[in-house]
């Protein structure tokens, strides 16, 4: 039992670090989205003007 313990606790973390790094790599070249006045119009009025 110990040994299928170590296999699935193997399998698991192997899989974690294989899909963090298919999530980096398609990721890798997404553009993200220019900021303009549009975008930051939910934003300006929580500005305060001391």
């Amino acid at each position: 039992m110990n040994t299928l313990a170590l296999i699935l606790l193997l399998i698991f973390s192997v899989g974690i670090i294989a899909s963090g790094l298919w999530l980096l790599l398609r990721t890798a070249n997404q553009k993200l989205p220019k900021v303009n006045k549009d975008n930051n119009a939910s934003y300006d009025r929580f500005d305060e003007d001391d």
